[in-house]
């Protein structure tokens, strides 16, 4: 069909839109896609009526394309509502949209039902009724499985809105779908089961939609059982506490135990989930003792799943009993995965083990937990080490830093100079959180040596996050003990033959300039940054000149005249033209 350009003596207005109809037509694909994305400004330029009349059946005429037009056409008739003369006249983008939730491609039919979705809230009820519900109607009836698994993303939509006896229909038809031959429709059913049960009445929630999750809970195929586990957290939010006994129970505790571990996986990914929906006393009956024992699942991808949701799923325990369930029934399980063959099990465990400090106090992490963190701590592989090291401050505030470092201190030592730059790294950003715990008498005889030899790290990323820490511990203890230790070595590292050294020495003064007196920047800092604008390496005294614009700000005005400024005109003056161009460029920045 051709949508035409002539009304009256033709329409010179209309030609693009002839041009655009032809890329539609065309052979090349992007020429296509690119007149898809532009379908809005055709049905502006054609106004409602003949959008209605000429577009959208073009459209649903000419659906056979290739999959990524298609996705782009359902996508755009998802917001197509005002150019078609808005909700009264909604109904005309069913046709095209019900032919694209057909099509073989998963993510095409997927946007056209994201789309058909969207537009059932624009239909009123008559026209829900009129309209929606016999689409729907064709598409859970369809020859193919592609037009019936489309169809069990759109009763959610529908049902709420309309009549009782349509109602009825509607239950009877996704039943039909939860037991359909094809594998995929009893997936797709599956999957939009715990949407569909939010907007069940609560009687046939029991009566109907009950015996739908029964059958599909049991289906043979895996791929179908794992899709109930969210509809089996829905149910359960949504019954009362008697009713999840008697239905939800038996079907939850299969699936928690089922055959297969994708099965068994998903249940443990959705566990706290469950957990919320199911309430405090079958958690504590009924979850418990499964936790546990997908906590020593035979599959490693389970038992990782599992150990992920430790942290929240003993955060949400009877607070009564939560101390005695955590150390008697899941702690001798925890202790097995710290030695567990598979890394990603040890990794998701180390990232979320720590959080369990406060909940079981003070003498059962010295007790219980410690002993753990140190086995992490050493374990072989940097991501353990590393997920440990990231949640320290949890412990540290339950057992206080004398304990901590008492306990730990070896293990961060060696970690401080461990192989992997990222663990290093990790140290080094946990360093002022430990020397505000452990006191400045602590930190100078233990860590001090430890960040001042991150200066030299062969990784830049080590070496410019320690310029930071120093800053920070600068401001915790002071400008005098700043002097005492870390000028020192800064002016060790002005002098050092590796021009590297000599630019985090630069770095490190221009960061500590900004939290010592005014003063001590210029009688410690200054004449560090003179050796440096004298530089024989380019790159260093470039870097002066950048430098400076920090510096300044910290020194009295009077200086800033009286050294500072014959320093840049100096290298404003230089050999080197990167040199020039930022020293310039402080100077304009300075006002000088």
């Amino acid at each position: 069909m051709s949508i035409s350009t002539e009304e009256g003596g033709g329409d010179e207005s209309l030609y693009p839109i002839a041009v655009l109809i032809d890329e539609l037509r065309n052979e090349d694909v992007q020429l296509r896609l690119n007149s898809i994305r532009k379908l809005s400004s055709i049905a502006l330029a054609l106004g409602v009526e003949r959008t209605r009349n000429e577009l959208i059946q073009f459209l649903t005429d000419t659906i056979y394309d290739e999959d990524e037009v298609l996705l782009v056409l359902a996508e755009q008739l998802g917001n197509f509502t005002p150019l078609v003369g808005g909700p009264d006249f909604v109904h005309c983008l069913l046709p095209p949209l019900e032919n694209l939730a057909t099509v073989e491609e998963t993510v095409v039919r997927d946007k056209a039902v994201e789309s058909l979705r969207k537009i059932a809230d624009k239909h009123s009820v008559p026209a829900l009724e009129e309209h929606f519900v016999p689409m729907l109607k064709r598409l859970a009836t369809g020859d193919w499985f592609t037009s019936r698994t489309s169809a069990s993303g759109l009763f959610s939509v529908a049902y709420p809105r309309v009549s009782p006896a349509i109602k009825a229909e509607l239950r009877s038809m996704f039943r039909v779908l939860t037991r359909d031959d094809t594998p995929m429709v009893r997936r797709a059913a599956a999957s939009k089961l715990g949407e569909f049960a939010k907007v069940f009445e609560k009687d046939f929630l029991v009566d109907e939609l009950h015996q739908m999750f029964i059958d599909l809970a049991v289906d043979e195929q895996d791929s179908v059982r794992l899709l109930a586990v969210e509809a089996c957290v829905s149910i359960a939010s949504l019954v009362s506490e008697e009713q999840r006994v008697e239905l939800v129970k038996p079907s939850m505790l299969a699936l928690i135990e089922d055959k297969s571990w994708r099965v068994r996986y998903m249940v443990a990914d959705r566990f706290t989930e469950l957990q919320q929906a199911v309430g405090e006393k079958m958690t504590q009956e009924e979850l418990l003792p499964a936790f546990s024992n997908l906590l020593k699942d035979n599959e490693g991808e389970v038992r990782s799943a599992a150990a992920t949701k430790i942290a929240k799923f003993c955060e949400s325990l009877p607070l009564a009993t939560r101390e005695q369930s955590i150390i008697n029934t899941l702690l001798p399980v925890i202790k097995e995965l710290v030695n567990d063959p598979n890394q990603h099990v040890k990794s998701e465990l180390a990232s979320v083990i720590m959080g369990l400090a406060p909940m079981v106090g003070k003498d059962n992490t010295i007790t219980h937990l410690l002993p753990i963190y140190m086995t992490l701590l050493k374990d072989t592989t940097a991501e353990v080490r590393l997920n440990i090291i990231s949640s320290l401050d949890k412990v540290n505030d339950v057992i206080g830093a004398a304990q901590l470092t008492q306990s730990l201190l070896p293990a961060i030592v060696d970690l401080a100079e461990d192989g992997k730059w990222r663990v290093r790294l990790a140290i080094v950003q946990f360093m002022p959180l430990l020397a505000a715990q452990l006191g400045q008498e602590f930190f100078d005889e233990k860590l001090l040596s430890l960040c001042l030899n991150w200066l030299t790290d062969h990784v830049y990323a080590i070496r410019e996050a320690s310029t930071g820490i120093l800053k920070d511990l600068t401001i915790k203890f002071g400008g005098e003990w700043a002097a005492k230790n870390l000028i020192p070595k800064a002016t060790t590292l002005a002098k050092d033959t590796n021009y590297l050294h000599r630019m985090t020495c630069l770095f490190c003064a221009a960061t500590l300039s900004e939290a010592l007196s005014k003063e001590q920047v210029v009688r410690d800092i200054m004449p560090i940054i003179k050796d440096l604008s004298e530089d024989h390496v380019p790159n260093v005294r470039f870097n002066v000149a950048k430098s400076l614009a920090r510096i300044a700000k910290n020194v009295p005005a009077p200086f800033q005249q009286s050294d500072i400024k014959p320093m840049l005109g100096k290298l404003c003056g230089d050999a080197d033209f990167d040199v020039r161009y930022f020293a310039d460029e402080t100077k304009t920045v300075l006002a000088f």
